[in-house]
């Protein structure tokens, strides 16, 4: 028998961890049917991406090394909010620091959360257009950052043959209306 489709009520929380950033906790939640479970959460402050397209219709991406991934991705230029930081107003600051570009217009294409079956991240995805190069990039001290426009063609190029495989990034063009489409891949 299904359980009924109803919030689960907190009955207790331990922190095992609080970092600079993440906190993780461990939840005893009542359940629909009044059992207890234990869920593991990740505590995020949130963060947001900007999907920038210049006048030409070319997307500007940016490149990383992501350890938890052991890789380097291109991703939308995107990052973290800062305490009591509205998303719009870090996602003007982070498409400037990666890239050395701001945007005259701003449009807000709606949030998702990442990995709700674990973590609290909401993530807020904005199409940036109206671009104009500002200066240079200027990412944190323990960032490098390559930054690159890509055309729709190498867009979707890039997408099927799977060197686009950031899941912020998939959505973002998704939500924009740009070309995600992509190809089955074999499990590692």
């Amino acid at each position: 028998m299904a359980l009924p489709v109803v919030p689960e009520a907190l009955l207790d929380r331990s922190e095992r961890f609080a970092g600079r950033m993440l906190r993780l906790t461990v939840d005893t939640v009542r359940l629909g049917d009044g059992r207890s479970a234990v869920r593991e959460v990740v505590h995020h402050p949130g963060g947001v991406a900007a999907v920038a397209v210049d006048a030409a219709g070319r997307v500007l991406l940016v490149r990383q090394y992501r350890h938890p991934a052991e890789d380097i991705l291109w991703e939308l230029p995107a990052g973290t909010r800062e305490p009591a930081e509205a998303p719009e107003a870090t996602v003007r600051r982070e498409l400037t620091e990666e890239t050395g570009y701001a945007a005259g217009t701003w449009r807000a294409l709606g949030a998702a959360f990442l990995a709700p079956g674990y973590s609290t991240e909401l993530l807020y995805f904005y199409l940036a257009t109206d671009l104009r190069r500002v200066g240079e990039a200027t990412p944190d001290a323990d960032e490098a950052v390559e930054a690159h426009f890509f055309d729709p063609g190498e867009l979707a190029r890039l997408v099927a043959e799977g060197g686009l495989r950031d899941a912020k990034t998939l959505a973002g063009l998704a939500l924009a209306g740009l070309p995600v489409a992509v190809t089955p891949v074999a499990p590692a």
